[in-house]
């Protein structure tokens, strides 16, 4: 009998984060950085392929930023129905193209996940997804172990490497896997903006077992290391890695 993966995210949690990022996104000043980078880099590696694709299932575009980016295609553009589980096998497929932008990285079950997303490929699909990578988050991270001084949470998701991404690639039977890792840095003025950037973008916390909320004087702590990071200007910066995770059904 296969073993049951460990449940790290709450699948509630994960549906109300995503629920508020599509609420959140439809603010013009919304942060989309992240995601205006996966769209370009989407276009991007479409065309070194040549790979024009028909049909395009767009995963975790609440702000519609892969959308616009891959109208000028000419492809048909399908969003997940209703009660879509990445971690059931999927009611959809026949696709040219899955582009998963920062849609697995809170699934229980990635391995189980891209073997669902190959068998949604029609035969010379590509899928692209991209998660946020080993090595993100540093600044943050390290504020938040100031904040909880000798008790630390978890608090940030864990995170996969390139190494372990060609892993699971090959694990789920894609031909020509490919993974590959970028950065991608951020100035912050403030950590209450840093936060709301990450809930904009649908980075917010669904661990079953997260951290319990700030005391007041965890807060203070968690100000007093963001002031200690700052440069000359008061701005923090942040890193991005952001891990794409590339592969092919072939005919």
């Amino acid at each position: 009998m296969a073993s049951t993966p460990p449940q790290i995210f709450a699948p509630q949690r994960r549906a109300a984060i995503h629920r508020r990022m599509a609420t959140l996104q439809q603010a013009p000043d919304a942060a989309r950085y992240l995601h205006a980078d996966i769209a370009e880099d989407t276009v991007e590696r479409l065309g070194f392929l040549r790979h024009q694709p028909g049909r395009v299932l767009v995963l975790g575009d609440a702000g519609g930023t892969l959308a616009s980016a891959l109208g000028p295609t000419g492809a048909e553009l399908v969003a997940p129905p209703p009660a879509f589980s990445l971690e059931q096998p999927w009611p959809i497929g026949g696709f040219d193209l899955i582009v998963a932008a920062l849609a697995l990285d809170t699934t229980n079950d990635l391995p189980g996940a891209l073997v669902h997303a190959r068998m949604a490929l029609a035969p010379g699909g590509l899928l692209l997804a991209t998660l946020l990578g080993a090595g993100s988050l540093p600044a943050l991270r390290a504020i938040m172990l100031a904040a909880d001084a000798d008790r630390p949470s978890p608090r940030l998701h864990p995170q996969i490497d390139v190494r372990a991404g060609a892993q699971l690639l090959q694990r789920a039977g894609l031909a020509d896997p490919v993974a590959d890792s970028r950065s991608l840095t951020v100035r912050f003025s403030s950590l209450p903006r840093l936060v709301g950037d990450l809930r904009e973008q649908g980075l917010s916390s669904a661990l079953v077992r997260g951290g319990p909320p700030l005391t007041r004087a965890a807060h203070r702590r968690a100000l007093g290391a963001f002031t200690e990071r700052a440069e000359a200007d008061g701005k923090v910066t942040e890193r991005f890695e952001l891990l794409t995770l590339s592969g092919w059904l072939r005919g």
